[in-house]
């Protein structure tokens, strides 16, 4: 009943929100404030851009080849139609964009900042009336900066692979809606894909499998792919994190390196590595070291979750045991926080900031050296303790932000709780006002992220299913202040979006219309054969 409610609340809202929509602009993320002017601006094919700063050329050059479909835009040091005007007064992100009958002016500090500008002309454009003189474009006045710092959205390529192609379509749809953070799962249990020059088996051996397929032949991301990718991810303004989980999650490298593992449990027979064994160390160390080479990022993920699962072997390892001796560790919690502070020192020997799931928060890290990512929605208690502690803090919570759980009751494929917690309409609300510590520790909160788990993920039809239009209100819940928000009006320009995704040819989920959208079958897990 409570479902029907909220759907029917969401058709009136869209209703009633059309009904006002001429004399506004169709923009996602809502900008902090819009005034709109009379008449409108004809933007034709070809049109000059001067640049007041060489900063701004990369934004203007990145946007160009996006909307290299609808217009040709021309750097120029004289007259122009678009100027943009280095003012120090929006901000790293922040923006001012004029649009008059004659010229559109852009004014921003940074090229980040001018690039935000241009994705929202970009939007502009999109929706604006196309004829053979150029495209009609309202005259309006825009001036935006985000409420987050951290707007992110991470991918799990490890259970299943989906490729350079589909991660670079993700990076402009992300651009479009200004979010600036790329958190890329790269290894896991199922499969390590990411090319480690000093211990290739990782990919050739431990690139072979997925989630429900064993035996699938190796598919990993060699370093001059991931350096295409950054690139490609930098010039939209976006930062790439790369993850390498540990000490649990080490399935794929322990097939590929079993000296070491260090066991895990009857379910997960080689779940961790081996923190009793001083080469562990140096082991994982070398491999940061290539990972922090070929991205630039500062953060570095070390993931530090679920160890639990599988660590029951370390009761009776004897190189776990004699650690604990040595080091007078009482129980296997306490080896586990050794095993996080030698890596922290590993992380910050280069020059990198560790970021973790929450459980890191109980390990006593430096603060001034971690970024604390909370997952557990059913925890406020493990945000809290972060908080508390003084770690900076990413909110990425399961409910609703694990776009690997449905968003539909009828659903058969994805995780599900009791009642519907990730639909889009939560998504878009969060963060609520009330969650504890959001305003009292405010400026430890770097912002939001969207994970998208891919055990039952496994082509691009069911990618775009869970991910769209999700990606867009996390976007708009991340960039537009809470004062502004408001999802009746989000509804109408979400459907231009679809739009947008339509002409994309993505298999987007249509929450006006789920009989328009069925759902594509995910998959189950395979059994492996014994030999």
């Amino acid at each position: 009943m409570k479902l029907k409610i909220s759907l029917l609340f969401f058709l009136s809202m869209i209703l009633f929100s059309s009904k006002g929509e001429e004399g506004t602009v169709s923009i996602i993320p809502k900008p902090e404030s819009v005034k709109i002017k009379t008449g409108n601006l004809i933007l034709p094919r070809k049109f000059d851009v001067f640049v007041s700063d060489p900063s701004f050329i990369t934004a203007v050059n990145t946007f160009s080849g996006e909307i290299k479909d609808l217009a040709l835009p021309n750097i120029s040091s004289g007259k122009a139609l678009v100027k943009v005007i280095l003012d120090g007064d929006y901000g790293e992100e922040g923006y001012r964009l004029s649009v008059n009958k004659d010229q559109i002016i852009i004014k921003a500090l940074t090229g980040h900042g001018t690039f935000n500008a241009l994705q929202t002309l970009r939007q502009l454009m999109l929706w604006g009336e196309k004829s053979e003189e150029g495209i009609k474009i309202p005259c309006c006045e825009i001036k935006d900066s985000p409420r987050f710092t951290w707007r992110g959205f991470m991918v799990d390529e490890s259970r299943h692979f989906f490729g350079k192609e589909k991660i670079k379509q993700l990076l402009d749809i992300m651009a479009l809606h200004k979010l600036n953070t790329f958190h890329w799962h790269l290894t896991d249990e199922p499969g390590w894909r990411v090319e480690i020059k000093k211990y290739p088996n990782l990919t050739l051996v431990g690139g072979k499998g997925n989630y429900h397929d064993p035996e699938a032949p190796a598919q990993f991301y060699t370093q001059n792919d991931i350096d295409e990718i950054v690139k490609y991810a930098s010039a939209r303004y976006i930062t790439i994190i790369p993850e390498v989980d540990m000490p649990g999650h080490a399935g794929a490298a322990n097939r590929a390196y079993p000296e070491f593992c260090g066991g895990g449990s009857q379910k997960l027979p080689n779940f961790t590595f081996n923190p009793g064994k001083e080469g562990t160390y140096g082991y994982l160390t070398g491999i940061l070291r290539e990972i922090s080479q070929i991205f630039p990022s500062s953060y570095l993920h070390v993931g530090g979750d679920e160890v639990h699962f599988g660590n029951e072997q370390w009761s009776t390892n004897p190189d776990v045991q004699e650690l604990m001796k040595n080091k007078n560790l009482k129980d296997l919690k306490e080896v586990e926080f050794y095993f996080n502070h030698r890596m922290a020192d590993s992380v910050k020997s280069l020059h990198k900031t560790l970021v973790g799931w929450d459980e890191i928060a109980d390990t006593g890290l430096d603060p001034s050296n971690s970024v604390v990512m909370w997952w557990h929605s059913d925890k406020t208690s493990q945000l809290l303790k972060a908080l508390r502690a003084n770690y900076k803090v990413v909110l990425c919570p399961v409910v609703p932000l694990y776009f690997d759980y449905v968003q539909n009751k009828s659903h058969a494929w994805g995780g599900k709780l009791s009642g519907i917690g990730c639909t889009i309409e939560n998504v878009y609300n969060f963060p609520p006002d009330a969650l504890p510590g959001l305003k009292q520790y405010k400026n430890q909160v770097l912002g939001i992220q969207a994970n998208l788990w891919s055990e039952v993920i496994q082509n691009y039809d069911r990618f775009d299913f869970m991910t769209y239009p999700r990606l867009c209100a996390l976007a708009e819940s991340a960039w537009s202040a809470a004062s502004v928000k408001n999802f009746g009006d989000f509804a109408p320009r979400l459907k231009k979006m679809l739009t947008y995704f339509d002409q994309l040819k993505i298999n987007y989920y249509n929450p006006f219309d789920p009989t328009k959208s069925p759902e594509p079958k995910g998959v189950r897990k395979a059994v492996k054969k014994s030999n």
